[in-house]
């Protein structure tokens, strides 16, 4: 059996158009996820981090195999046929022991990607951008990078080298800081050199075949490179094309291998489509989907106010944010006024990482709870949750607390759906 993701540069070429990749592990999204490659008749592609799950847990407390366990379950029981899921590991390598010595941060990051590649996970990041200890503070050279990626690869096709379905490979790390970057960015945001973008390919290819690597260059299937896109806090670096040109053109000629665009979320549509066609063949987002879900349960949390069954869900979600600060601390800065409009509206959406929190998740339940005992009225559903109100209205969903929810991250799947053409060719990937 063939990777699913395989042929994609050569299918891209041909149609123009791409996959888009979910990176996120609530199950919010991965209900909206499954429900739009059902509706498509496409595959679901759902990647991991190294520092969401390795070999000792990450912080969703998952390894590689238990979260594979989990979503294979979870897609399943909605219909999606297992052969439909594409499992990926984005940023794997040494970051999460980024202050180690080198050779003790590699070592791990081999166990970290023979983990990944033995749980069945088939589309596989190499990053080893990142400087180690030892490495004096220096940003690594393009041949260290290449070196240690080979590395890792060469773990990975070992470890893959009886299995049916082969992994791709995606290479390259000029990419934003995950999740988003802790200011306002600036809309001058450059896109990556084409120079540089030359000098990683030929440098990895060059290594690869060093290493006897031929076969897994040949699965090589994309290049991460900065297209000029970036979200901060509030505000948002929208792709323009003029940037990009170059870019374009530059792996147009190439035709066997097309561009991965991290941090995409918030894009409108016509710039995600615009990104697509400029060979930007597979978008990542992630923060947007549960940024989306976070602004509808605001919205319901506000609806239960008004009929006076006030559950304090926004108040225990910031007092649980406020207690354990670990992971918005060093994204939000500003007076107390300033942070506790972030961690609640910031586009970085750190709340995520608070979701699976029991106080939070008994408040949300409570809430739901509440507010299924009999509709909503839809006045109010105008007001706090308009486009939702406009869907209950064309009976599209019922208006039901879950499907409300599951409606605003669904919305944001269906933008990328459309931009990257799923709607419209409606197969599986290929």
């Amino acid at each position: 059996m063939a990777n699913l993701l395989a042929s994609l540069p050569e299918r891209h070429f041909q149609t123009g158009c791409g996959v888009y990749s979910i990176c996120s592990a609530h199950p919010i999204s991965l209900e909206a996820g499954v429900l739009r490659a059902l509706e498509d008749n496409s595959s679901m592609v759902l990647e991991a981090t190294s520092n969401q799950v390795d070999q000792y847990g990450g912080y969703t407390g998952m390894t590689p195999a238990s979260f594979r366990d989990w979503v294979v379950q979870f897609t399943g029981k909605m219909g999606l046929p297992k052969d439909r899921l594409v499992l990926g590991g984005d940023h794997l390598g040494p970051n999460p022991w980024r202050n180690e010595p080198a050779s003790q941060a590699m070592d791990k990051a081999r166990v970290l990607i023979r983990e990944y590649a033995a749980a069945g996970f088939t589309k596989l990041h190499l990053d080893c951008s990142m400087s180690l200890g030892g490495d004096a503070g220096q940003a690594p050279s393009q041949e260290l990078v290449a070196e240690r990626a080979a590395d890792l690869c060469k773990t990975a096709e070992a470890e893959t080298a009886a299995a049916t379905v082969k992994p791709v490979y995606v290479i390259g790390t000029e990419v934003p800081i995950p999740g988003g970057v802790a200011h306002d960015v600036d809309t001058g945001l450059a896109a990556t050199r084409v120079d540089d973008a030359a000098e990683t390919l030929k440098t990895h290819q060059r290594i690869f075949a060093k290493y006897g690597l031929e076969d897994a260059w040949s699965r090589v299937i994309a290049l991460v490179v900065q297209p000029g896109v970036e979200f901060g806090n509030y505000s948002v670096a929208e792709y323009n094309p003029k940037k990009a040109r170059d870019l374009s053109s530059f792996i147009a000629a190439t035709k066997d291998i097309v561009f991965e665009a991290h941090s995409t979320d918030y894009q409108t549509e016509k710039s995600l489509t615009a990104l697509v066609d400029d060979h930007f063949a597979i978008l990542k987002v992630g923060p947007w989907l549960t940024w989306a879900y976070r602004e509808a349960l605001f919205g319901l949390a506000d609806i239960a106010d008004e009929l006076s069954s006030a559950c304090g869900l926004r108040q225990i979600i910031d007092e649980v944010m406020t207690s354990n600060p670990q992971y918005w601390q060093g994204h939000y800065h500003g007076s107390p006024k300033d942070l506790k409009l972030a961690r609640a509206f910031s586009f970085s959406d750190r709340i995520r990482y608070y979701l699976p929190d029991p106080k939070i998740q008994q408040a949300i339940d409570k809430l739901v709870r509440e507010l299924s005992t009999t509709p909503i009225p839809l006045s109010l559903l105008s007001q706090y949750l308009p486009v939702q109100y406009e869907e209950v209205r064309e009976g599209v969903i019922a208006n039901k607390p879950h499907e409300l929810l599951r409606s605003a991250v669904y919305n944001v799947l269906t933008v990328y759906a459309r931009a990257t053409g799923n709607t419209r060719t409606a197969t599986p990937v290929s």
